[in-house]
C-alpha cells in the first residue's frame, strides 16, 4: 500500500515539473519560422532535382532566365502581379522602335510638355521642340524621361491611350499572361499590373531588338541643339549596373531600367552577357538600393552554375536549335524529351527537361518516311538475291570445290614424302 502512494507521489510530482519548466513557443517566433519557410519556399527553382540552390533575396519577386532557351534559372514569385514602375519604358522604347523610324520627327505638343511637371523624370523638353525619334530613345532609356516617353506615345500611337493599346496587344503576343500598362511612363496606377515572368519576356524581345540593344548599352549621349534649346544636352546613363562610379557596376551588363515609386517599390529589369550567354532579370518590390545588389547576385548565380550544351553535332534530323542551358557537369544522358505534332513540312518541335524543367527547344524532322522507303528497297534486294540463288544449280560449286580438295590433299601428300626421304 505504502509502495503505491509512494508511485503515485512521484508520477504527480513527474508531470508537475513538465508542466512549470517546459519551454514555451512564442507566437513570433512562430511567425519568423512561417515567414522564412514561405521565402524559401517562393523560390520555386530549389525544388527542382539536381538544380542550384538560388541566393535568397529579400524582394518579393524576381526570375533569371537565359535569352535563347528561356530557361528559367531563377524563379522566385514569377506570377504574382505586381506594379512595374519604371521598367515598363522597356515596353514603351520596344513598341516605338518596332512601329517608327529613328530619323522619324517628333515634335512636343502640350502633351509631352505635362511630363516636365509630373514629379518624376524627364529632360525639361519644351512646347513644340523638335527631336528625332532616335533622340527620344536615347532619352527615355538613359535618362527615363517622361515628358519624351508621354510625346513619343503620342507621335507613335495617335494619342497616348492608343499607343498604351499598343503596348498590350505586344505583350499579349509575346506570351505575357498577368499585364496590363496604362501609362507609357510607368507612373503610379492601380489598375497597372505585371509579374515578373511577363517583364522577363518583354526584355527578351527588347534586348533580340538590334537598335534596343545599342540604345540600352550606351554609356553617355549627346543630344545637340534643337529648334528651341540654347545648347546640347548630354545623357548619362543613370541605370546603377551600367555606371562604372556606382557601387553595383556589372561590367557585363547590356542595359536595364530601374523604378521606384511607393506603390511599386524598387523594381528592375535588365540583361548581361557573359560568354556568348545572355541572362535577363528581372527583381520586383524591393527595397531602394537592394534590388541592383540582389540583381548582380542573380546574373553571378546564373552564370556560375550553368553552361551551355549543344546536343545537334551528331544528331543530322536536327534541323535548328537543339541548345540547352544546364546546371554544370549535367550532360544529354540527363534530360528527358517530349516531341510534339508533326506539321505539314515534315518537320516536328522537341522540347527538352532537366528534372522536369524546360530547359531548351530543337526543330526536328520526321524520318519515317525516308526510312520506310529504304527498308522496302532493301527488302527488295534481299527477295532478288533469293530468287537467284533459287534458279541456280549448285552441283557445278560441289565438283569445283571437291577437285580443289583433292589437289590440296595430293600436294599435302607429296610434302609428307619429301620430308621423309
Amino acid at each position: 500500500m505504502r509502495l503505491k502512494r509512494l508511485y503515485s507521489g512521484l508520477l504527480a510530482l513527474g508531470l508537475s515539473c513538465s508542466v512549470l519548466f517546459q519551454t514555451p513557443v512564442l507566437a513570433a517566433e512562430e511567425t519568423a519560422a512561417d515567414t522564412a519557410q514561405a521565402a524559401t519556399s517562393a523560390i520555386t527553382t530549389n525544388s527542382i532535382p539536381g538544380w542550384p540552390q538560388g541566393p535568397e533575396i529579400t524582394s518579393t519577386a524576381a526570375v533569371i532566365m537565359e535569352d535563347s532557351t528561356q530557361t528559367m534559372l531563377y524563379s522566385k514569385n514569377m506570377d504574382r502581379e505586381l506594379y512595374p514602375g519604371a521598367t515598363v519604358k522597356v515596353m514603351t522604347v520596344l513598341v516605338a522602335l518596332e512601329n517608327s523610324q529613328l530619323t522619324d520627327e517628333v515634335t512636343m505638343t502640350e502633351t509631352g510638355v505635362s511630363g516636365v511637371t509630373d514629379g518624376g523624370a524627364n529632360i525639361s523638353a519644351q512646347l513644340g521642340e523638335v527631336f528625332t525619334m532616335e533622340q527620344c530613345l536615347y532619352a527615355i532609356m538613359l535618362s527615363s524621361a517622361n515628358d519624351i516617353a508621354l510625346q513619343v506615345a503620342e507621335h507613335v500611337g495617335g494619342s497616348v491611350e492608343n499607343f498604351v493599346q499598343m503596348m498590350n496587344d505586344r505583350a499579349a503576343q509575346l506570351g505575357c499572361t498577368n499585364t496590363v500598362f496604362t501609362k507609357s511612363t510607368g507612373l503610379p496606377d492601380e489598375n497597372q499590373h505585371t509579374t515578373a515572368h511577363d517583364m522577363a519576356l518583354i526584355m527578351k524581345a527588347a534586348i533580340d531588338n538590334e537598335s534596343f540593344r545599342t540604345i540600352s548599352n550606351t554609356v553617355s549621349y549627346t543630344i545637340p541643339a534643337t529648334n528651341v534649346s540654347g545648347g546640347e544636352r548630354v545623357l548619362t546613363n543613370n541605370f546603377p549596373l551600367m555606371s562604372s562610379s556606382n557601387a553595383a557596376y556589372y561590367r557585363y551588363c547590356l542595359g536595364g531600367r530601374e523604378g521606384y515609386t511607393e506603390a511599386s517599390g524598387s523594381t528592375l529589369v535588365c540583361a548581361a552577357e557573359k560568354d556568348d550567354v545572355t541572362l535577363i532579370a528581372v527583381v520586383l518590390q524591393g527595397a531602394s538600393g537592394v534590388t541592383t545588389t540582389e540583381a548582380v547576385s542573380l546574373f553571378n548565380y546564373g552564370f556560375d552554375n550553368f553552361q551551355m550544351l549543344s546536343l545537334g553535332d551528331n544528331d543530322f534530323n536536327m534541323v535548328s536549335g537543339g541548345n540547352v542551358y544546364v546546371p554544370v557537369g549535367a550532360t544529354a544522358d540527363s534530360l528527358t524529351t517530349e516531341d510534339g505534332e508533326e506539321q505539314e513540312n515534315g518537320q516536328y518541335s522537341r522540347q527538352y527537361f532537366f528534372g522536369g524543367t524546360p530547359v531548351g527547344t530543337a526543330t526536328m524532322a520526321a524520318t519515317h518516311e525516308d526510312n520506310s522507303s529504304f527498308s522496302t528497297e532493301s527488302n527488295q534486294n534481299i527477295e532478288a538475291a533469293r530468287e537467284y540463288s533459287a534458279d541456280r544449280n549448285n552441283l557445278p560449286y560441289i565438283l569445283f570445290g571437291g577437285a580443289g580438295l583433292i589437289l590440296f590433299l595430293l600436294l599435302l601428300w607429296r610434302i609428307i614424302k619429301v620430308a621423309k626421304s
